[in-house]
Protein backbone atom coordinates (compact mmCIF):
# COMPACT_ATOMS: atom_id res chain seq x y z
CA UNK A 1 0.00 0.00 0.00
CA UNK A 2 1.01 3.70 0.03
CA UNK A 3 1.85 4.99 3.34
CA UNK A 4 2.76 9.16 3.41
CA UNK A 5 4.69 10.18 6.78
CA UNK A 6 4.63 13.08 7.83
CA UNK A 7 7.68 14.05 9.17
CA UNK A 8 11.31 13.84 8.46
CA UNK A 9 13.09 13.76 11.92
CA UNK A 10 14.66 10.90 12.69
CA UNK A 11 11.29 9.26 13.93
CA UNK A 12 9.42 9.67 10.31
CA UNK A 13 13.27 8.39 8.45
CA UNK A 14 12.95 5.44 10.50
CA UNK A 15 9.62 4.62 10.01
CA UNK A 16 9.91 5.28 6.19
CA UNK A 17 12.45 3.08 6.30
CA UNK A 18 10.55 0.06 8.21
CA UNK A 19 8.04 0.63 6.32
CA UNK A 20 9.93 0.46 2.40
CA UNK A 21 11.77 -2.54 4.13
CA UNK A 22 8.27 -3.91 4.53
CA UNK A 23 7.25 -3.67 0.47
CA UNK A 24 5.43 -0.56 1.13
CA UNK A 25 5.45 2.96 -1.18
CA UNK A 26 5.91 5.51 0.45
CA UNK A 27 6.02 9.67 0.86
CA UNK A 28 7.71 11.77 3.31
CA UNK A 29 6.56 15.38 3.66
CA UNK A 30 8.09 17.96 5.13
CA UNK A 31 8.28 22.24 5.65
CA UNK A 32 12.06 21.83 5.89
CA UNK A 33 14.83 19.38 5.41
CA UNK A 34 15.74 16.38 7.10
CA UNK A 35 16.61 16.40 10.42
CA UNK A 36 15.71 20.08 10.95
CA UNK A 37 13.70 19.84 13.65
CA UNK A 38 14.86 18.14 17.37
CA UNK A 39 16.99 15.86 15.91
CA UNK A 40 19.44 18.08 13.98
CA UNK A 41 21.31 19.12 17.38
CA UNK A 42 20.21 16.44 19.89
CA UNK A 43 22.18 15.64 22.78
CA UNK A 44 23.90 12.31 20.39
CA UNK A 45 23.62 9.83 23.12
CA UNK A 46 22.07 6.52 21.91
CA UNK A 47 20.02 5.45 25.91
CA UNK A 48 19.14 1.83 25.12
CA UNK A 49 20.16 1.04 28.23
CA UNK A 50 19.64 3.96 30.81
CA UNK A 51 16.04 5.49 30.73
CA UNK A 52 15.37 7.31 33.73
CA UNK A 53 12.06 9.28 33.13
CA UNK A 54 12.01 13.00 33.82
CA UNK A 55 8.63 12.42 35.33
CA UNK A 56 10.39 10.63 38.62
CA UNK A 57 9.27 11.20 42.29
CA UNK A 58 12.56 12.99 43.26
CA UNK A 59 10.95 15.61 41.24
CA UNK A 60 8.92 16.76 44.23
CA UNK A 61 12.00 17.24 46.32
CA UNK A 62 14.03 19.22 43.51
CA UNK A 63 11.01 21.44 42.21
CA UNK A 64 11.77 24.86 44.08
CA UNK A 65 15.07 25.06 43.26
CA UNK A 66 14.57 23.49 39.66
CA UNK A 67 11.81 26.25 39.50
CA UNK A 68 13.14 29.17 41.22
CA UNK A 69 16.57 29.50 40.85
CA UNK A 70 18.57 31.33 38.15
CA UNK A 71 20.86 29.08 37.10
CA UNK A 72 17.59 25.73 36.87
CA UNK A 73 18.09 23.49 33.87
CA UNK A 74 14.67 23.47 34.04
CA UNK A 75 12.55 26.81 32.97
CA UNK A 76 8.85 27.60 33.45
CA UNK A 77 7.60 30.37 31.61
CA UNK A 78 3.69 30.31 31.97
CA UNK A 79 1.86 30.60 28.97
CA UNK A 80 -1.92 31.92 28.55
CA UNK A 81 -2.15 28.22 26.89
CA UNK A 82 -4.73 25.79 28.30
CA UNK A 83 -2.17 22.78 26.82
CA UNK A 84 0.50 23.80 28.92
CA UNK A 85 -1.36 24.20 31.87
CA UNK A 86 -2.71 20.73 31.79
CA UNK A 87 0.77 19.27 30.39
CA UNK A 88 2.23 20.68 33.40
CA UNK A 89 -0.76 18.93 35.78
CA UNK A 90 -0.31 15.43 34.53
CA UNK A 91 3.42 15.83 34.62
CA UNK A 92 3.49 16.36 38.50
CA UNK A 93 0.87 13.86 38.67
CA UNK A 94 3.15 11.25 36.86
CA UNK A 95 6.00 12.04 39.43
CA UNK A 96 5.39 8.45 41.56
CA UNK A 97 7.41 5.59 42.37
CA UNK A 98 4.38 3.14 40.37
CA UNK A 99 4.07 6.03 37.14
CA UNK A 100 8.13 5.23 37.21
CA UNK A 101 8.63 2.28 37.67
CA UNK A 102 5.77 1.04 34.75
CA UNK A 103 7.32 3.81 32.54
CA UNK A 104 11.07 2.41 33.09
CA UNK A 105 9.69 -1.18 31.75
CA UNK A 106 8.01 0.16 28.77
CA UNK A 107 10.51 2.40 27.27
CA UNK A 108 13.80 -0.27 28.20
CA UNK A 109 11.60 -2.58 26.17
CA UNK A 110 10.88 -0.20 23.31
CA UNK A 111 14.81 0.63 23.45
CA UNK A 112 15.79 -3.36 23.24
CA UNK A 113 13.34 -3.65 19.86
CA UNK A 114 14.95 0.06 18.56
CA UNK A 115 18.86 -1.15 19.45
CA UNK A 116 17.99 -4.32 17.50
CA UNK A 117 16.71 -2.41 14.48
CA UNK A 118 18.98 -0.09 14.09
CA UNK A 119 21.90 -2.21 14.55
CA UNK A 120 20.34 -4.45 11.44
CA UNK A 121 20.23 -0.69 9.58
CA UNK A 122 23.32 -0.15 10.23
CA UNK A 123 24.92 -3.46 9.38
CA UNK A 124 23.25 -3.36 6.05
CA UNK A 125 23.21 0.24 5.39
CA UNK A 126 26.91 0.92 6.81
CA UNK A 127 25.61 4.82 7.45
CA UNK A 128 28.66 7.60 7.86
CA UNK A 129 27.30 8.89 11.05
CA UNK A 130 29.98 9.24 13.39
CA UNK A 131 28.87 5.96 15.18
CA UNK A 132 30.57 4.67 18.80
CA UNK A 133 29.98 2.17 21.25
CA UNK A 134 32.49 3.61 24.29
CA UNK A 135 29.65 3.29 26.76
CA UNK A 136 28.18 6.16 29.14
CA UNK A 137 28.30 7.01 32.71
CA UNK A 138 25.93 9.14 34.35
CA UNK A 139 27.78 11.38 37.55
CA UNK A 140 26.58 12.22 40.99
CA UNK A 141 27.46 14.69 43.26
CA UNK A 142 26.20 13.47 46.30
CA UNK A 143 25.16 10.65 47.89
CA UNK A 144 21.84 11.01 48.34
CA UNK A 145 21.21 11.19 44.46
CA UNK A 146 23.75 8.49 43.78
CA UNK A 147 22.00 6.29 46.67
CA UNK A 148 18.46 7.15 44.24
CA UNK A 149 20.29 6.36 40.89
CA UNK A 150 22.13 2.73 42.47
CA UNK A 151 17.61 1.94 43.14
CA UNK A 152 16.98 3.18 39.62
CA UNK A 153 19.82 0.68 38.47
CA UNK A 154 18.73 -2.17 40.25
CA UNK A 155 15.33 -1.77 38.60
CA UNK A 156 16.78 -2.19 35.01
CA UNK A 157 19.10 -4.66 36.12
CA UNK A 158 16.05 -6.54 36.56
CA UNK A 159 15.08 -5.96 33.70
CA UNK A 160 17.74 -7.42 31.80
CA UNK A 161 20.08 -3.96 31.42
CA UNK A 162 24.04 -4.63 32.35
CA UNK A 163 25.14 -1.74 34.45
CA UNK A 164 27.23 -0.63 37.56
CA UNK A 165 27.57 1.30 40.28
CA UNK A 166 31.20 2.74 40.31
CA UNK A 167 32.83 5.33 42.42
CA UNK A 168 34.88 8.23 41.95
CA UNK A 169 38.36 6.45 41.36
CA UNK A 170 36.68 3.98 38.27
CA UNK A 171 35.28 6.83 36.96
CA UNK A 172 38.60 8.56 35.95
CA UNK A 173 40.04 4.89 35.17
CA UNK A 174 36.72 4.53 32.54
CA UNK A 175 37.01 8.37 31.49
CA UNK A 176 40.47 9.65 32.27
CA UNK A 177 39.25 13.09 31.33
CA UNK A 178 36.96 13.33 34.34
CA UNK A 179 40.57 13.59 36.38
CA UNK A 180 40.20 17.06 37.32
CA UNK A 181 36.74 16.83 38.61
CA UNK A 182 37.65 13.81 41.00
CA UNK A 183 36.75 15.26 44.13
CA UNK A 184 33.45 16.32 42.86
CA UNK A 185 31.87 13.28 41.88
CA UNK A 186 30.47 10.59 44.60
CA UNK A 187 29.53 7.74 42.23
CA UNK A 188 27.89 7.31 38.59
CA UNK A 189 26.32 4.56 36.93
CA UNK A 190 28.39 2.69 34.04
CA UNK A 191 26.84 1.38 31.19
CA UNK A 192 29.79 -0.12 29.03
CA UNK A 193 27.00 -1.09 26.10
CA UNK A 194 25.63 2.76 25.45
CA UNK A 195 26.08 4.22 22.22
CA UNK A 196 26.40 7.67 20.30
CA UNK A 197 25.82 9.16 16.42
CA UNK A 198 25.12 12.29 15.06
CA UNK A 199 21.58 12.05 14.61
CA UNK A 200 21.63 15.03 11.49
CA UNK A 201 24.19 13.26 9.76
CA UNK A 202 22.27 9.50 10.28
CA UNK A 203 19.01 11.67 8.99
CA UNK A 204 20.70 13.23 5.87
CA UNK A 205 22.40 9.60 4.80
CA UNK A 206 19.44 7.60 5.73
CA UNK A 207 17.35 9.83 3.37
CA UNK A 208 19.97 9.09 0.87
CA UNK A 209 19.38 5.30 1.35
CA UNK A 210 15.43 5.52 1.20
CA UNK A 211 15.66 7.32 -2.29
CA UNK A 212 17.32 4.77 -3.46
CA UNK A 213 15.64 2.47 -2.46
CA UNK A 214 12.30 4.49 -4.16
CA UNK A 215 10.83 6.49 -1.47
CA UNK A 216 9.91 9.81 -2.81
CA UNK A 217 10.52 13.02 -0.64
CA UNK A 218 8.61 16.51 -0.68
CA UNK A 219 10.88 18.61 1.27
CA UNK A 220 9.70 22.65 1.75
CA UNK A 221 6.32 21.64 1.69
CA UNK A 222 4.54 22.97 5.14
CA UNK A 223 1.71 20.82 5.65
CA UNK A 224 -1.73 23.07 5.53
CA UNK A 225 -4.02 20.68 6.90
CA UNK A 226 -5.24 16.46 6.59
CA UNK A 227 -8.47 16.61 4.38
CA UNK A 228 -11.17 13.96 5.34
CA UNK A 229 -13.07 12.09 3.99
CA UNK A 230 -15.83 10.13 6.43
CA UNK A 231 -13.67 8.77 8.60
CA UNK A 232 -10.25 8.20 6.78
CA UNK A 233 -7.28 11.26 5.66
CA UNK A 234 -8.21 11.63 2.24
CA UNK A 235 -5.30 13.71 1.39
CA UNK A 236 -2.73 16.08 2.59
CA UNK A 237 -2.96 19.78 1.43
CA UNK A 238 0.12 21.61 0.78
CA UNK A 239 0.93 24.44 -0.99
CA UNK A 240 1.90 22.75 -4.03
CA UNK A 241 -0.98 20.49 -3.74
CA UNK A 242 -2.62 17.47 -2.65
CA UNK A 243 -0.53 14.19 -1.69
CA UNK A 244 -3.34 11.25 -1.55
CA UNK A 245 -1.94 7.77 0.06
CA UNK A 246 -3.76 4.45 1.97
CA UNK A 247 -2.54 4.97 4.89
CA UNK A 248 -0.83 8.26 6.92
CA UNK A 249 2.03 8.06 9.37
CA UNK A 250 1.84 11.62 11.86
CA UNK A 251 5.37 11.90 12.81
CA UNK A 252 5.71 15.71 13.32
CA UNK A 253 7.31 15.75 17.00
CA UNK A 254 6.59 19.14 18.60
CA UNK A 255 4.39 20.06 15.68
CA UNK A 256 2.21 16.91 16.23
CA UNK A 257 -0.39 18.04 18.80
CA UNK A 258 -1.46 20.87 17.30
CA UNK A 259 -1.80 18.93 14.07
CA UNK A 260 -3.73 16.34 15.73
CA UNK A 261 -6.52 19.08 17.13
CA UNK A 262 -7.57 20.06 14.16
CA UNK A 263 -8.60 16.51 13.42
CA UNK A 264 -10.21 16.35 17.33
CA UNK A 265 -7.40 14.27 19.03
CA UNK A 266 -5.84 15.20 22.07
CA UNK A 267 -2.39 14.25 22.27
CA UNK A 268 -0.67 14.64 25.68
CA UNK A 269 2.12 16.13 23.88
CA UNK A 270 4.15 19.54 24.77
CA UNK A 271 6.99 20.96 23.30
CA UNK A 272 10.32 20.84 26.39
CA UNK A 273 12.86 23.21 24.62
CA UNK A 274 16.58 22.19 24.45
CA UNK A 275 19.88 23.49 23.70
CA UNK A 276 23.03 22.08 22.46
CA UNK A 277 26.64 23.62 21.17
CA UNK A 278 29.06 21.08 19.08
CA UNK A 279 32.73 21.85 19.26
CA UNK A 280 36.08 20.76 17.53
CA UNK A 281 38.02 18.66 20.50
CA UNK A 282 41.91 19.54 21.02
CA UNK A 283 42.98 16.24 20.11
CA UNK A 284 46.95 16.50 21.40
CA UNK A 285 45.12 17.82 24.97
CA UNK A 286 44.01 14.74 25.43
CA UNK A 287 40.89 16.23 27.70
CA UNK A 288 38.20 15.97 26.08
CA UNK A 289 35.92 12.78 26.72
CA UNK A 290 35.52 9.60 24.15
CA UNK A 291 32.72 8.14 26.70
CA UNK A 292 29.54 9.40 26.74
CA UNK A 293 28.99 11.61 30.17
CA UNK A 294 25.51 12.62 31.67
CA UNK A 295 26.25 14.91 34.32
CA UNK A 296 23.00 14.30 36.32
CA UNK A 297 23.39 17.55 38.32
CA UNK A 298 23.25 20.18 35.65
CA UNK A 299 21.31 17.95 33.55
CA UNK A 300 24.05 17.84 30.60
CA UNK A 301 25.25 15.48 28.48
CA UNK A 302 28.62 14.87 26.76
CA UNK A 303 29.07 12.88 23.34
CA UNK A 304 32.09 12.29 21.32
CA UNK A 305 30.76 12.28 17.83
CA UNK A 306 33.77 12.10 16.00
CA UNK A 307 35.97 14.88 16.18
CA UNK A 308 33.49 16.95 17.77
CA UNK A 309 32.15 17.02 21.29
CA UNK A 310 28.01 17.59 21.35
CA UNK A 311 26.79 19.38 24.65
CA UNK A 312 23.37 19.30 25.40
CA UNK A 313 21.08 20.20 28.12
CA UNK A 314 18.21 22.41 29.14
CA UNK A 315 14.24 21.33 29.41
CA UNK A 316 12.18 24.89 28.79
CA UNK A 317 8.65 24.28 29.01
CA UNK A 318 8.28 27.73 27.52
CA UNK A 319 5.48 27.00 24.60
CA UNK A 320 7.32 26.95 20.74
CA UNK A 321 9.39 29.65 20.79
CA UNK A 322 12.47 28.24 19.24
CA UNK A 323 14.60 31.29 19.70
CA UNK A 324 18.50 30.37 20.85
CA UNK A 325 19.03 32.54 24.33
CA UNK A 326 22.27 33.48 24.47
CA UNK A 327 22.35 32.77 28.41
CA UNK A 328 22.12 28.83 27.67
CA UNK A 329 24.53 28.79 25.28
CA UNK A 330 26.82 30.22 27.82
CA UNK A 331 25.88 27.85 30.28
CA UNK A 332 26.30 24.83 28.55
CA UNK A 333 29.92 26.17 27.32
CA UNK A 334 30.62 26.66 31.03
CA UNK A 335 29.78 23.81 32.03
CA UNK A 336 31.48 22.25 29.50
CA UNK A 337 34.95 23.93 30.62
CA UNK A 338 34.37 23.27 34.26
CA UNK A 339 33.50 19.20 33.66
CA UNK A 340 36.48 19.22 30.61
CA UNK A 341 39.16 22.00 30.93
CA UNK A 342 41.08 22.77 27.78
CA UNK A 343 39.39 20.23 25.87
CA UNK A 344 38.58 22.46 22.99
CA UNK A 345 39.41 26.14 22.08
CA UNK A 346 34.99 27.09 21.38
CA UNK A 347 36.23 29.04 18.75
CA UNK A 348 32.62 27.85 17.04
CA UNK A 349 29.91 26.87 19.55
CA UNK A 350 27.67 25.62 16.82
CA UNK A 351 24.76 26.91 18.79
CA UNK A 352 21.26 24.94 18.47
CA UNK A 353 18.11 24.60 20.16
CA UNK A 354 15.33 22.36 19.38
CA UNK A 355 11.50 21.19 20.70
CA UNK A 356 11.25 17.81 21.96
CA UNK A 357 7.78 16.61 21.90
CA UNK A 358 7.36 15.48 25.58
CA UNK A 359 4.67 13.71 27.21
CA UNK A 360 3.79 13.69 30.82
CA UNK A 361 5.15 10.11 31.63
CA UNK A 362 7.42 10.04 29.12
CA UNK A 363 6.11 7.26 26.64
CA UNK A 364 5.41 7.98 23.32
CA UNK A 365 2.42 8.30 21.60
CA UNK A 366 2.62 4.81 18.70
CA UNK A 367 -0.20 3.67 16.67
CA UNK A 368 -3.91 4.46 16.17
CA UNK A 369 -5.93 7.34 18.79
CA UNK A 370 -9.69 5.91 19.15
CA UNK A 371 -10.16 9.59 18.71
CA UNK A 372 -8.62 9.71 15.20
CA UNK A 373 -9.56 9.33 11.85
CA UNK A 374 -8.90 4.67 10.93
CA UNK A 375 -6.07 5.09 8.58
CA UNK A 376 -3.88 7.79 10.24
CA UNK A 377 -1.36 6.49 12.90
CA UNK A 378 0.68 8.63 15.36
CA UNK A 379 4.47 8.04 16.00
CA UNK A 380 5.20 10.92 18.00
CA UNK A 381 5.97 11.99 22.05
CA UNK A 382 9.21 10.35 22.62
CA UNK A 383 10.87 13.44 24.24
CA UNK A 384 14.26 13.39 24.52
CA UNK A 385 14.78 9.53 23.43
CA UNK A 386 13.64 10.44 19.59
CA UNK A 387 16.80 8.90 18.38
CA UNK A 388 17.40 6.34 20.86
CA UNK A 389 13.91 5.10 20.26
CA UNK A 390 13.19 5.78 16.57
CA UNK A 391 13.88 2.45 15.13
CA UNK A 392 11.54 0.12 17.88
CA UNK A 393 8.86 2.94 16.94
CA UNK A 394 9.11 2.61 13.30
CA UNK A 395 8.93 -1.06 13.86
CA UNK A 396 5.86 -1.05 15.79
CA UNK A 397 3.93 0.91 13.40
CA UNK A 398 5.19 -1.41 10.50
CA UNK A 399 4.02 -4.09 12.82
CA UNK A 400 0.98 -2.68 13.39
CA UNK A 401 0.14 -1.77 9.29
CA UNK A 402 1.35 -5.55 8.51
CA UNK A 403 -2.05 -6.87 10.71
Amino acid sequence: MHVCVLGAGIVGLATAYSLRRAGHEVTVIDRAGPGSGASGGNGAQLSYSYVQPLADPGIWKQLPKLLLSPSSPLKLRPQLDLHQWLWGARFLAACNAGTSRSTTVQLLQLAAESRHAFDTMMAEETLDCDYSTTGKLVLYADAASFAGARQQMLLQRELGSKQEAVNADRCVEIEPALASRHAQISGAIYTPSECAADCLKTCNALMAVLRRQGVKFLLDRPIEQLLLRSNSVAAVATPQGHIEADQYVLALGAASAPMARTLGVPLPIYPLKGYSITVEVDETAQTAPTVSVTDSSRKVVFARIGSRLRVAGMAELTGYDSTIEPAQIASLKASTQTLFPGCSAFADLSPWAGMRPATPTGLPVIGRHAKGPGNLLFNTGHGALGFTLAFGSAQRISGLLAH
